[in-house]
């Protein structure tokens, strides 16, 4: 039996497994890696991609354009809440003052020059701030309204007149330096008016005008520029100032200098005698008034001293202690409005506010 089973076994052709005939089938079926075939399932690849790329990019610049577009309308937007809070509506609120401090609206144009909102506001706010707080003065009611609106037009006025003064002291090179500026501070701090330290020189800006520090520098520069510019235009006042001097040098007596020359009418019959007892801290004479006085001994007088509203001529009568008599002999200087109304002939101001 086994004898020929394995004839038959000898007879039957060999197969090889099925499981090998698959393999060998699935290795000839596998396409050559040629360059062409290796272009086509690039483009194959590729192609799929820009099925997910080209969707994104649309998208991505559709972003980009609504967002553009956003931007525009809400810019387009806030400039129109801007203009119309400011030449219609005269808003001063302290969002509106730190707009016009970034981006320079005019309120006023004066020659080639323009006066901006930001001045405006700074000139009325400080008005505002002060009648609020310190008269309690209600904005809301008839009375208060009106008051506003005399604040409104002063302030404006003030910001065209210091556009005058800025073309005049340019013209005649007339600059204020901040040396000047600390040297006016430090003579009214002496005489308490700002405050014995810093901390209170700052409470006392903020609580009566909302200043700090800055702005009141800012604010006593151009007061200081104006009277400068005063002074280097008035020469009649210093010559007359002058003449009184030199006769004052030549021992001509004081008093009767005083009643000759000097425009004090308060004190011109007496001789220039101020009439009481002068302090360091007296608030009633300006502080280079107070500054020369307590340097002179009693019998000396001053040379010219300027004043922000005029020249004086002074003298130390008595001296006792921190207290001094004194007399002087006043000159006052011409308003600034003398040499501004010839510029404001030439050069009327153009307004954009209804105040």
């Amino acid at each position: 039996m086994k004898h020929k089973i394995k004839e038959l076994l000898k007879k039957r052709p060999y197969r090889r497994p099925k499981l090998e005939e698959s393999l060998q089938e699935a290795i000839s079926n596998i396409p050559r890696i040629t360059n062409e075939t290796v272009a086509e399932h690039r483009e194959e690849v590729l192609g799929a991609a820009r099925k997910f790329i080209y969707p994104l990019q649309h998208s991505l610049r559709k972003i980009v354009i609504i967002s553009a577009a956003i931007f525009v309308a809400l810019t387009i937007a806030f400039f129109v809440y801007c203009i119309l809070a400011l030449y219609r509506f005269n808003n001063t609120s302290t969002f509106i003052y730190r707009v016009s401090q970034v981006i320079p609206f005019p309120v006023a144009k004066v020659g080639s020059d323009f006066v901006s909102q930001e001045s405006y506001l700074f000139e009325i706010r400080h008005y505002i701030h002060y009648y609020q707080t310190q008269q309690r003065v209600d904005f809301r009611s008839e009375s208060g309204k009106q008051q506003l609106e005399a604040f409104r037009k002063a302030a404006l006025e003030s910001v065209i007149n210091d556009a005058y003064v800025k073309q005049l002291a340019k013209k005649h090179k007339i600059t204020v330096s901040e040396r000047e500026v600390d040297y006016q501070i430090n003579l009214l701090r002496e005489q308490n008016r700002l405050g014995s330290s810093d901390a209170v020189f700052e409470d006392v800006l903020k609580e009566f005008w909302g200043w700090s520090v800055q702005d009141f520098r800012r604010e006593l520069k151009q007061q200081l520029l104006a009277q400068k510019v005063v002074s280097a235009l008035d020469i009649d006042t210093h010559n007359r100032a002058q003449n009184v001097l030199n006769e004052l040098n030549k021992g001509v007596d004081f008093a009767e200098l005083a009643r000759q020359y000097s425009e004090d009418p308060n004190t011109k019959e007496n001789g220039g005698d101020y009439g009481f007892a002068i302090e360091p801290t007296n608030r009633d004479l300006s502080p280079q008034v107070i500054d020369v006085l307590f340097k002179l001994q009693p019998g000396q007088h001053s040379g010219i001293v300027e004043t922000p509203l005029g020249l004086e001529i002074l003298r130390v009568r008595e001296k006792d202690g921190n207290s001094i008599r004194a007399s002087h002999i006043y000159f006052n200087f011409k308003p600034i409005e003398t040499y501004i109304e010839p510029l404001r002939e030439s050069q009327r101001p153009r307004t954009f506010i209804n105040p």
